[in-house]
């Protein structure tokens, strides 16, 4: 019989410093779903706008979905997007002070930005069959994860 145990790791003996953390990744979209993004015309209204509220409320509620992440206090969060002829990729940057990283934060974050974009534009991206061949989400990554001395 094979064992299994989890547990949130103890973070108690360390110190607090500033952790910041960015993720990345991106969404392939058909170019006429692009145009109808930046042109302010799908259905379901201002695609961007939506996905940067829902990723910094997923960053808030990173330990609720993912159960061993610490509750910590998030300073700061940006969202930023960069749209292209089939693309849309997202950089989440999230800042912290505290005893434990934040990466996971920005990649629940991130995660939550592109998907909340696929939602947005499901009626554009779908064909006759209601699937999605043109629609992808990719390279979700940490870009940069650091702790720094807190200035006083």
């Amino acid at each position: 019989m094979q064992r299994y145990s989890a547990g949130m790791i103890d973070i108690s003996e360390k110190g607090d410093v500033e952790r910041v953390a960015t993720a990345s990744g991106r969404i392939k979209l058909k170019r006429s779903t692009i145009k109808k993004i930046t042109s302010g015309t799908t259905k379901k209204g201002n695609v961007l706008e939506c996905a940067e509220m829902a990723a910094i409320l997923a960053v808030k509620k990173t330990p609720d979905m993912i159960p061993l992440c610490h509750q910590i206090n998030i300073e700061s969060v940006k969202v930023e997007f960069v749209v292209g002829e089939e693309i849309i990729k997202a950089s989440v940057f999230v800042k912290s002070v505290g005893k434990t990283g934040v990466e996971m934060d920005a990649l629940h974050g991130l995660s939550v930005a592109l998907l909340t974009i696929w939602d947005m534009v499901k009626a554009e991206e779908k064909d006759e069959t209601g699937n999605y061949p043109h629609t992808k989400i990719e390279e979700i990554q940490v870009d940069k994860k650091e702790k720094r001395p807190i200035n006083k």
